[in-house]
This record gives structure tokens, C-alpha cells and sequence, in this order.
């Protein structure tokens, strides 16, 4: 037992929860159709599914509160002549959906106002959603439709014709072409929308620099026979990608962007099952859910240190053929859920399956839920066509969390927030040494006037100040032993010498003092006091004691100086003896412990 380490995560303990029958949405007739796309997708709303439908290709939109059992004839969305291969919602409109056809065609769909699976009328009196956009350009079938997350009204199409199409699906025209060369199996898009991944039968995994229309990188992928499937990681420069060995064994691989010869630390095997793993990623807790093709299984992973952890697996017996996953803002925080995956089971009912957090506290839990994208996006498309570049802005979640709606932070609200936090104190003292010019015109003004009114105050408090320091610091060599005298100047920032610029004496003092040196301890302030005190009492004239400044002030501080030089050096000889002893203890326990081995 005593050479297992277990790795801390947040979301070690994450568990999937599934649904109960009748909050699942039943009575569907999913599309039975070979060509692998995820079947499913869906935004806070509503929910998509390519549909089995006789004369044609069709799918449904059902609204995400309409559960149980659907009627017999629902309104579906037709217009294609040949099957529906895939759908994708628009990331900035959660009423506007794209889908791709065997037929060659894109079409553009709105969902109406207050639109519902159970309408008010007799089954043949149901009438079906018509779309309010084509697009024609693809001679061949079209297997998957992807809008760009950045960019509004920009959508890429996967055609049989060996090509991925750029639409501006406002001007109704196809604005750039990739010539892949063979067919597309999976396509994912950087966050800022500029480049576009794709994995296709050839084996080959390309990084397509869009708006020039070449790859930008081109290497070999998975080399089975099956399927890949490869998804952008959120805002890093790093893609994973799902396939299959020469062994038929599934496999996972991270990719650097930048180098993209071999992936991070090889191919992972992950067993031998036959169906292909669906990527999933969620940027706000960096994990990646593969769910399986043909097997009930979804399992996840961290990412940490360019590596894939293993956390948990969501196990069922319910086999999946399409499997689509929550945008971030559209999950329950008031139960810690993470994620929340939709699959399809047995072609017949849609199960939600919820990813959770266990904790009890029942208040916003700002560390799993870090800001995420919302609805605005980042640039129109004829700006994004320019070369424009950025990412969306995010909206928070602790607004949702209140029940407040979309609220935009401003700034940045990544991780890095917490480095932004260290030197705060540090910016607000500033401020401070501002109030005291107001009260007095000439800038030596501020260096005198205060000394002489606190000036038998602040003659007694140094020596006992410095004594605590001193013992605060020998503590701390004691239970911090670096051995290095560089190492405890570092910790003086969480020792008591933080305690030091707390009195009003050292705010009223100078600014040059303040931001010159804002780490350093107080015996080095009566140095550039000293330095500049001699013209100050000859100008602070408005001081009451003005005659005890002229010849004692300018005497008392050489006094303190000298005592509190004499401090250090006794104080920098202790902590070096202590540290010594420190070393020769740390020697005689590797000693103990290599003779105990």
C-alpha cells in the first residue's frame, strides 16, 4: 500500500446518473441509416434526431420539456429527398438548425414560437416544419454539417464529393472549398474558428488553415480499417482523436497542433470493442467523454499535464447508436451536474444521462463552473471571411445559477484570475499616499509633517516589531527548511512582515517609498526617509512641533537604523544556523531511512 499515490481531481468522483423511462422521451423512430454521424444533437431547447422516415428524409425537433411518450405522428421536418445524415445546431440561435442530406443539400431551418410534438389537431391535420434555406453546391451526398463556433452564419459541409464547403449561410453561397481527396469521416473547429480538422478514410488527420484553403498540417492517423473521429479540445492548441489499430483495437491519442507528426505520448489502447468512440469534450472541467458506438459505455477522462486520466466509466446495459452532449450553459447547477449526455436505445426513446459532482453544498460552485460560451459570437461572416480572429465572449454561470439569464463577463475570467489576485494588495496601497497631498501642497511635506506627530509611537514600536519577525521567522525555517537564505526572503511575503505596512505611519509616508520596494521589510523606510527628512524640516513650517523636528529627527532615525542593522545581522546569523542544523537533520534522516530500506 505504501507505493499508491492517488491523483486529486475535482472530478474523480464525477458518477453518471441515468433517467428514469418515463423522463426519457419514447415512442422516436430513429434513423436506422449506416452512415456514422452521432444521430443526436442538442442545445437548452430542443433536441434533434434524424428520423426514419418512408418517401424521403426527415427528421424531429423535440422541446427538452416535452418528455415521455410522444404521439404516433409528430411534425417533423421535411424537405430533403433522400435520408438525413446529420443536423447541427447554430451555436448563437437555439432556434436554427442546419442538415445534411444524401441528397446533396443543405437546408436551413427556424423552429416556430411555442412549437410542440403534441400539437391540437387530428394526426392528419399535423403539418410539417418546411425549411427557410437551401443550399446547393455539393453534387454528392452530404454526411456532416458543423457551424463555426466563432463566427456567425459560417458553416462547413462534408460532401461524398471529396470537398468541405464554407458557407456564409447568409449570402446563400459557398465562400471557400478544401479539397480533402477521399471521404470525410469527423470534422471539428478551433475555438476562434480559424482552422478546421478533419479525419477521413485515407487515414490521413489534417489541420486545414480555412480561409487560405490548404492544410496547415498533415500527418498519418489511426490505422485501422474503421472510422476516426477527431475533436477540438476547446481554447488549447491540442486535438484528440478516437480510431483503430491495424488490430482493430480502439485507440485514443492526443495531438499537438504545432507538431503533429507523432501524438503526445503515442496511440492508447483502449480494448477491442467494434464500435467507434464518439469524442466529446467539455472545456469548463477539461474532461473528454467517449462514448461507444454499439455498446451502452461511456467512460471519461481528465486531461492533465498533456495527458489522458482515466477517471470514471458510465456503464449500461442499453446499447447507443447516437449519443449528443448538453452545451455547458444548458446543465442543472443546482445539482452539480457537469454534463449531461443524450443517447439513443434501440432506436426507439432518447435517454438523458447526467454527470454529477457529489457534494452537498447547495450554493454556486464557482470552481466547476467556470464562465463558457454563450450566444454572442465573436465576429460577423464577412469579418471572420476578412481573417478576423477571436473568440466568443463568455457569460457567467453564476448568473444562470440566480435565474438572472445571460450575463457577459468582461476581462479575463480564466484560471489566471487567481495569479491576478497575489499582487491586489500591492495596487490598492497606492491610493492611500494620494489622500495625504491634498492636505498639504509641497511633496517634502509628505515625508515630514506625519513623523513628528506619531514620532514616539513609532520609536517603540520597531524593536518589538522586528523581535516578532524574527521569532515568526525562525518558526518558519523550522517547519520550512530550504537551507537557503534566498528561500526565506521569498517567504517573508506570508510571514509577519506583511503585518509591518498595516499602520497609518507607513501609508502617509511617501509613495516613492510604497512602490519603489513593496515586498521589502520596514527597516529599509527610515533609509529613504533619512535620505530626504533634512530639506523636509526646513518646509514644515504647518507642523505644530516644529522645533523639536529641526535637530532630533534628523538624529533619532541613525540611532533606530543602526539597532535595527544590528537586528538583521543577529537574525540573518540565526536563521543560517538554523538552516545548517536543518541540513544535517535532513542527512541523518535519509541516512536512517536508507539503512531502514
Amino acid at each position: 500500500m505504501s507505493g499508491r499515490f492517488v491523483r486529486s481531481s475535482k472530478y474523480r468522483h464525477v458518477f453518471g446518473r441515468s433517467t428514469r423511462k418515463d423522463q426519457c422521451y419514447d415512442n422516436l423512430r430513429v434513423s436506422r441509416n449506416a452512415w456514422d454521424t452521432n444521430l443526436l444533437k442538442v442545445n437548452p431547447k430542443h433536441i434533434a434526431v434524424n428520423w426514419e422516415a418512408g418517401g424521403g428524409g426527415a427528421f424531429a425537433i423535440i422541446p427538452l420539456e416535452e418528455r415521455g411518450k410522444l404521439p404516433e405522428r409528430i411534425p417533423l421536418c421535411r424537405g430533403h429527398t433522400a435520408v438525413v445524415l446529420d443536423t447541427d445546431w447554430n451555436p448563437f440561435n437555439d432556434d436554427l438548425i442546419a442538415s445534411g442530406s444524401d441528397d446533396g443539400k443543405v437546408f436551413l431551418w427556424r423552429v416556430p414560437e411555442n412549437f410542440t410534438v403534441r400539437p391540437d389537431a387530428e394526426a392528419d391535420d399535423i403539418k410539417d416544419l418546411a425549411p427557410i434555406g437551401k443550399l446547393s453546391g455539393h453534387p454528392k451526398k452530404i454526411g456532416h454539417v458543423l457551424f463555426n463556433p466563432a463566427a456567425e452564419n459560417v458553416l462547413a459541409t462534408a460532401s461524398g464529393d471529396y470537398t468541405v464547403k464554407i458557407w456564409d449561410i447568409e449570402a446563400g453561397s459557398p465562400k471557400l472549398t478544401l479539397n480533402i481527396g477521399d471521404i470525410v469521416q469527423s470534422q471539428s473547429w478551433s475555438a476562434n474558428g480559424s482552422l478546421l480538422v478533419t479525419t477521413s478514410r485515407d487515414k490521413k488527420l489534417r489541420i486545414w488553415d480555412v480561409r487560405q484553403e490548404r492544410p496547415a498540417h498533415e500527418t498519418n492517423g489511426h490505422t485501422g480499417a474503421k472510422n476516426s473521429r477527431a475533436v477540438w479540445l476547446g481554447e488549447r492548441d491540442r486535438i484528440a482523436t478516437t480510431g483503430f489499430s491495424k488490430m482493430s483495437d480502439r485507440q485514443l491519442a492526443l495531438w499537438d497542433i504545432r507538431a503533429v507528426r507523432e501524438p503526445i505520448n503515442g496511440f492508447k489502447t483502449l480494448d477491442s470493442i467494434s464500435g467507434v468512440c464518439m469524442p466529446f469534450w467539455d472545456d469548463g472541467t477539461n474532461c473528454l467523454y467517449l462514448a461507444g458506438r454499439g455498446d451502452g459505455n461511456i467512460r471519461y477522462f481528465e486531461l492533465e499535464n498533456d495527458k489522458f486520466e482515466f477517471l470514471s466509466e458510465h456503464k449500461s446495459g442499453d446499447p447507443q447508436r447516437g449519443v449528443a452532449f448538453m452545451p455547458k450553459r444548458g446543465v442543472n447547477m443546482h445539482e452539480n451536474e457537469v454534463a449531461r449526455a443524450y443517447k439513443t436505445v434501440n432506436d426507439s426513446y432518447i435517454e438523458p444521462v447526467s454527470f454529477i459532482v457529489p457534494r452537498r453544498s447547495e450554493n454556486f460552485q464557482d470552481d466547476i463552473y467556470p464562465p463558457t460560451s454563450g450566444l454572442a459570437p465573436a465576429m460577423s461572416s464577412s469579418e471572420w471571411l476578412g481573417g478576423k480572429e477571436a473568440i466568443p465572449p463568455k457569460i457567467s454561470m453564476a448568473s444562470l445559477f440566480d435565474g438572472e439569464g445571460l450575463k457577459e463577463v468582461s476581462g479575463v475570467e480564466e484560471k489566471p484570475t487567481g495569479v491576478i489576485d497575489t499582487p491586489a494588495p500591492k495596487a490598492v496601497e497606492p491610493p492611500k499616499p494620494v489622500e495625504a497631498p491634498q492636505k498639504t501642497h509641497e511633496p517634502a511635506t509628505l515625508k515630514a509633517a506625519p513623523e513628528p506627530v506619531p514620532e514616539p509611537v513609532s520609536i517603540g514600536r520597531p524593536a518589538p516589531s522586528m523581535k516578532e519577525q524574527g521569532a515568526s521567522m525562525a518558526a518558519m525555517v523550522n517547519k520550512f527548511a530550504d537551507g537557503e537564505e534566498d528561500g526565506n526572503v521569498s517567504d517573508d511575503d506570508n510571514s509577519s512582515f506583511e503585518e509591518v505596512p498595516k499602520p497609518v505611519e507607513r501609508a502617509t509616508r511617501s509613495p516613492v517609498a510604497e512602490t519603489s520596494s513593496p515586498r521589502v521589510s520596514s527597516p529599509l523606510r527610515p533609509k529613504e526617509i533619512e535620505t530626504k527628512s533634512q530639506p523636509a524640516t526646513a518646509i514644515s513650517t504647518p507642523s505644530s512641533p516644529v522645533p523639536e523636528t529641526s535637530t532630533p529627527q534628523a538624529a533619532v532615525p541613525k540611532n533606530d537604523i543602526e539597532e535595527i542593522k544590528n537586528l538583521i545581522a543577529e537574525q540573518t546569523k540565526t536563521i543560517a544556523s538554523q538552516a545548517l542544523q536543518m541540513q544535517t537533520l535532513t542527512a541523518e534522516i535519509e541516512a536512517l531511512k536508507s539503512k531502514m530500506n
